[in-house]
Protein backbone atom coordinates (compact mmCIF):
# COMPACT_ATOMS: atom_id res chain seq x y z
CA UNK A 1 0.00 0.00 0.00
CA UNK A 2 1.37 3.48 -0.86
CA UNK A 3 2.77 5.68 2.48
CA UNK A 4 1.29 8.11 4.07
CA UNK A 5 2.57 10.73 2.02
CA UNK A 6 0.78 8.44 -0.91
CA UNK A 7 3.91 7.36 -2.58
CA UNK A 8 4.08 4.18 -4.77
CA UNK A 9 5.72 1.09 -2.68
CA UNK A 10 5.10 -1.49 -4.63
CA UNK A 11 5.52 -2.45 -8.32
CA UNK A 12 4.45 -5.08 -10.80
CA UNK A 13 5.51 -5.00 -14.43
CA UNK A 14 3.95 -7.47 -16.90
CA UNK A 15 6.67 -7.71 -19.43
CA UNK A 16 9.29 -7.19 -16.65
CA UNK A 17 12.01 -6.77 -19.63
CA UNK A 18 10.36 -3.73 -21.42
CA UNK A 19 12.58 -0.63 -21.74
CA UNK A 20 9.39 1.63 -20.80
CA UNK A 21 8.21 -0.59 -17.98
CA UNK A 22 11.62 -0.89 -16.13
CA UNK A 23 11.68 2.83 -16.79
CA UNK A 24 8.33 3.43 -14.99
CA UNK A 25 9.29 1.27 -12.12
CA UNK A 26 12.71 3.36 -11.77
CA UNK A 27 10.42 6.81 -11.96
CA UNK A 28 8.01 5.90 -9.46
CA UNK A 29 10.40 4.16 -6.40
CA UNK A 30 13.19 6.57 -7.49
CA UNK A 31 15.65 5.21 -4.47
CA UNK A 32 13.34 4.58 -2.06
CA UNK A 33 13.21 1.23 -0.28
CA UNK A 34 10.04 0.03 -2.14
CA UNK A 35 9.82 -3.28 -4.65
CA UNK A 36 9.76 -4.14 -7.78
CA UNK A 37 8.91 -7.44 -9.39
CA UNK A 38 9.63 -8.21 -13.16
CA UNK A 39 7.94 -10.52 -14.61
CA UNK A 40 8.61 -12.30 -18.07
CA UNK A 41 9.83 -15.27 -20.05
CA UNK A 42 13.22 -14.24 -21.03
CA UNK A 43 14.97 -15.02 -17.79
CA UNK A 44 18.10 -13.52 -18.77
CA UNK A 45 16.53 -10.10 -20.30
CA UNK A 46 14.74 -10.00 -16.37
CA UNK A 47 17.80 -10.31 -14.69
CA UNK A 48 19.53 -7.67 -17.06
CA UNK A 49 16.52 -5.40 -15.76
CA UNK A 50 16.58 -6.25 -12.60
CA UNK A 51 20.35 -5.41 -12.04
CA UNK A 52 19.86 -1.91 -13.73
CA UNK A 53 16.90 -1.22 -11.42
CA UNK A 54 19.10 -2.01 -8.19
CA UNK A 55 22.08 -0.31 -9.85
CA UNK A 56 19.69 2.95 -9.66
CA UNK A 57 19.27 2.39 -6.25
CA UNK A 58 15.53 0.62 -6.12
CA UNK A 59 15.13 -1.49 -3.08
CA UNK A 60 14.15 -5.09 -3.31
CA UNK A 61 13.69 -6.33 -6.83
CA UNK A 62 12.33 -9.79 -8.01
CA UNK A 63 11.88 -11.51 -11.09
CA UNK A 64 9.21 -14.04 -11.99
CA UNK A 65 8.16 -16.00 -15.33
CA UNK A 66 5.53 -15.14 -16.84
CA UNK A 67 3.76 -15.51 -20.68
CA UNK A 68 1.64 -13.42 -21.71
CA UNK A 69 0.80 -16.20 -24.51
CA UNK A 70 -0.19 -18.51 -21.88
CA UNK A 71 -3.54 -17.45 -21.17
CA UNK A 72 -4.68 -20.64 -18.87
CA UNK A 73 -1.53 -20.22 -16.89
CA UNK A 74 -2.11 -16.24 -15.50
CA UNK A 75 -4.87 -17.37 -12.77
CA UNK A 76 -2.10 -19.62 -11.09
CA UNK A 77 0.33 -16.54 -11.96
CA UNK A 78 -2.12 -13.71 -9.92
CA UNK A 79 -2.40 -15.70 -7.42
CA UNK A 80 1.36 -16.69 -6.94
CA UNK A 81 2.86 -13.19 -7.01
CA UNK A 82 -0.46 -11.29 -4.89
CA UNK A 83 -0.19 -14.17 -2.45
CA UNK A 84 3.04 -12.75 -1.41
CA UNK A 85 2.19 -8.54 -0.92
CA UNK A 86 -0.29 -5.60 -2.45
CA UNK A 87 0.75 -3.76 -5.13
CA UNK A 88 0.26 -0.22 -5.69
CA UNK A 89 1.02 -0.14 -9.47
CA UNK A 90 1.01 -2.97 -11.98
CA UNK A 91 2.18 -1.91 -15.39
CA UNK A 92 0.91 -4.44 -18.47
CA UNK A 93 3.61 -3.44 -20.89
CA UNK A 94 3.51 -7.18 -22.56
CA UNK A 95 3.64 -7.43 -26.61
CA UNK A 96 5.42 -7.62 -29.58
CA UNK A 97 5.77 -5.02 -32.55
CA UNK A 98 5.86 -7.86 -35.02
CA UNK A 99 6.66 -7.20 -38.54
CA UNK A 100 3.14 -5.76 -41.30
CA UNK A 101 4.09 -7.35 -44.42
CA UNK A 102 5.53 -10.82 -43.02
CA UNK A 103 2.07 -10.56 -40.90
CA UNK A 104 -0.06 -9.40 -43.58
CA UNK A 105 1.22 -12.41 -45.99
CA UNK A 106 1.30 -15.27 -43.07
CA UNK A 107 -2.03 -15.35 -40.81
CA UNK A 108 -0.70 -17.57 -38.77
CA UNK A 109 2.44 -14.98 -37.84
CA UNK A 110 -0.60 -12.43 -37.79
CA UNK A 111 -2.64 -14.56 -35.39
CA UNK A 112 0.26 -14.51 -32.78
CA UNK A 113 0.39 -10.87 -32.73
CA UNK A 114 -2.97 -10.64 -32.19
CA UNK A 115 -2.74 -13.09 -29.09
CA UNK A 116 0.05 -11.51 -28.05
CA UNK A 117 -1.50 -7.77 -28.11
CA UNK A 118 -5.14 -8.23 -27.19
CA UNK A 119 -6.10 -11.68 -25.45
CA UNK A 120 -3.04 -12.52 -23.86
CA UNK A 121 -2.75 -8.88 -22.12
CA UNK A 122 -6.86 -8.76 -21.61
CA UNK A 123 -6.63 -12.34 -20.03
CA UNK A 124 -3.99 -11.05 -17.87
CA UNK A 125 -5.51 -7.66 -16.98
CA UNK A 126 -8.65 -9.76 -15.79
CA UNK A 127 -6.75 -11.42 -13.43
CA UNK A 128 -4.65 -8.79 -12.28
CA UNK A 129 -8.45 -6.71 -11.77
CA UNK A 130 -10.15 -9.37 -9.71
CA UNK A 131 -6.97 -8.86 -7.37
CA UNK A 132 -6.79 -5.21 -7.25
CA UNK A 133 -10.63 -5.55 -6.56
CA UNK A 134 -9.83 -7.92 -3.81
CA UNK A 135 -6.81 -5.37 -2.07
CA UNK A 136 -9.39 -2.39 -2.62
CA UNK A 137 -6.61 0.00 -4.30
CA UNK A 138 -4.43 0.06 -6.96
CA UNK A 139 -3.79 1.04 -10.45
CA UNK A 140 -3.38 -1.13 -13.74
CA UNK A 141 -1.86 0.99 -16.25
CA UNK A 142 -2.02 -0.31 -19.47
CA UNK A 143 0.22 0.72 -22.41
CA UNK A 144 -1.72 1.05 -25.47
CA UNK A 145 -0.43 3.01 -28.07
CA UNK A 146 -1.61 5.82 -30.85
CA UNK A 147 -1.61 3.37 -33.36
CA UNK A 148 -4.67 2.08 -31.92
CA UNK A 149 -6.41 5.47 -31.80
CA UNK A 150 -7.16 4.89 -35.76
CA UNK A 151 -5.66 1.99 -37.36
CA UNK A 152 -3.53 2.78 -40.60
CA UNK A 153 -2.94 0.96 -43.65
CA UNK A 154 1.26 0.65 -42.64
CA UNK A 155 0.45 -1.15 -39.19
CA UNK A 156 -3.08 -2.28 -39.27
CA UNK A 157 -2.04 -6.11 -37.58
CA UNK A 158 -0.18 -4.32 -34.47
CA UNK A 159 -2.90 -0.95 -34.34
CA UNK A 160 -5.94 -3.50 -34.59
CA UNK A 161 -4.51 -5.57 -30.82
CA UNK A 162 -3.79 -2.38 -29.47
CA UNK A 163 -6.99 -0.82 -30.60
CA UNK A 164 -9.35 -3.79 -28.83
CA UNK A 165 -6.82 -3.44 -25.71
CA UNK A 166 -6.97 0.02 -26.00
CA UNK A 167 -11.00 -0.58 -25.60
CA UNK A 168 -11.10 -3.36 -23.39
CA UNK A 169 -8.98 -1.47 -20.90
CA UNK A 170 -11.16 1.57 -20.86
CA UNK A 171 -14.20 -0.51 -20.16
CA UNK A 172 -12.30 -2.40 -17.24
CA UNK A 173 -11.89 0.96 -16.24
CA UNK A 174 -15.32 1.57 -15.80
CA UNK A 175 -16.00 -1.47 -14.07
CA UNK A 176 -13.68 -0.39 -11.15
CA UNK A 177 -15.39 2.09 -10.27
CA UNK A 178 -16.01 2.36 -6.41
CA UNK A 179 -13.54 -0.22 -5.69
CA UNK A 180 -11.11 1.24 -5.10
CA UNK A 181 -8.97 0.65 -7.57
CA UNK A 182 -8.70 1.92 -11.35
CA UNK A 183 -7.10 1.91 -14.43
CA UNK A 184 -5.01 4.36 -16.50
CA UNK A 185 -4.30 3.46 -20.62
CA UNK A 186 -1.57 5.15 -21.92
CA UNK A 187 -1.20 6.16 -25.27
CA UNK A 188 2.28 7.01 -26.55
CA UNK A 189 3.52 7.52 -29.92
CA UNK A 190 7.13 5.70 -31.64
CA UNK A 191 9.01 5.06 -28.69
CA UNK A 192 12.82 4.28 -29.00
CA UNK A 193 13.35 1.14 -27.28
CA UNK A 194 14.90 -2.32 -27.98
CA UNK A 195 11.40 -3.24 -29.83
CA UNK A 196 11.49 -0.46 -32.04
CA UNK A 197 15.39 -0.51 -32.70
CA UNK A 198 16.76 -0.34 -36.30
CA UNK A 199 12.80 1.35 -37.56
CA UNK A 200 12.76 4.84 -38.92
CA UNK A 201 11.20 6.93 -36.02
CA UNK A 202 7.83 8.40 -36.62
CA UNK A 203 6.77 11.72 -36.16
CA UNK A 204 7.10 13.46 -32.36
CA UNK A 205 9.04 10.17 -31.75
CA UNK A 206 9.82 10.24 -27.48
CA UNK A 207 11.83 7.80 -25.26
CA UNK A 208 10.86 5.45 -22.50
CA UNK A 209 12.03 7.69 -19.57
CA UNK A 210 9.65 10.31 -21.14
CA UNK A 211 6.56 7.71 -21.00
CA UNK A 212 7.86 6.94 -17.33
CA UNK A 213 7.53 10.60 -16.29
CA UNK A 214 3.99 11.06 -18.02
CA UNK A 215 3.01 8.17 -16.32
CA UNK A 216 4.19 8.89 -12.55
CA UNK A 217 2.37 12.55 -13.58
CA UNK A 218 -0.60 10.77 -14.40
CA UNK A 219 -0.51 8.62 -11.30
CA UNK A 220 -0.38 11.64 -9.14
CA UNK A 221 -3.39 13.51 -11.39
CA UNK A 222 -5.63 10.66 -11.25
CA UNK A 223 -5.91 10.35 -15.14
CA UNK A 224 -7.29 8.06 -16.94
CA UNK A 225 -5.84 8.18 -20.51
CA UNK A 226 -1.99 9.52 -20.90
CA UNK A 227 -1.05 10.54 -24.17
CA UNK A 228 2.79 11.25 -24.73
CA UNK A 229 3.86 13.65 -26.17
CA UNK A 230 0.31 15.12 -24.90
CA UNK A 231 0.31 17.00 -28.17
CA UNK A 232 -0.73 13.63 -30.17
CA UNK A 233 -4.06 14.21 -28.38
CA UNK A 234 -4.61 17.37 -30.48
CA UNK A 235 -3.21 15.19 -33.57
CA UNK A 236 -5.29 12.27 -33.35
CA UNK A 237 -8.11 14.21 -32.76
CA UNK A 238 -7.58 15.85 -36.06
CA UNK A 239 -6.92 12.64 -37.26
CA UNK A 240 -9.94 10.39 -36.18
CA UNK A 241 -12.38 12.83 -38.34
CA UNK A 242 -10.30 12.48 -41.77
CA UNK A 243 -12.67 10.91 -44.45
CA UNK A 244 -11.16 7.28 -45.31
CA UNK A 245 -10.49 8.46 -48.96
CA UNK A 246 -8.03 11.11 -47.79
CA UNK A 247 -6.26 9.19 -44.74
CA UNK A 248 -5.40 6.79 -47.01
CA UNK A 249 -3.43 8.69 -48.65
CA UNK A 250 -1.75 10.34 -45.91
CA UNK A 251 2.09 9.32 -44.96
CA UNK A 252 1.55 8.03 -41.36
Amino acid sequence: MRDALGAVQSVLVLGGSSDIGVATARRLLGSRAGTVVLAGRRPEALDAAADALRRSGAGEVETVAFDADDTTGHGAFAERVFGVRDFDVVVLAAGVLGDQETAEHDPEVAVEVLRTNFLGCASIALHVAQRLRAQGHGTLVVLSSVAGERVRRSNFVYGAGKAGLDGFALGLGDSFVGSGARVMVVRPGFVHTKMTAGRPPGPLATTAEAVAEAISDGLRRDREIVWVPGVLRVVMAVLRHVPRPLFRRLPV
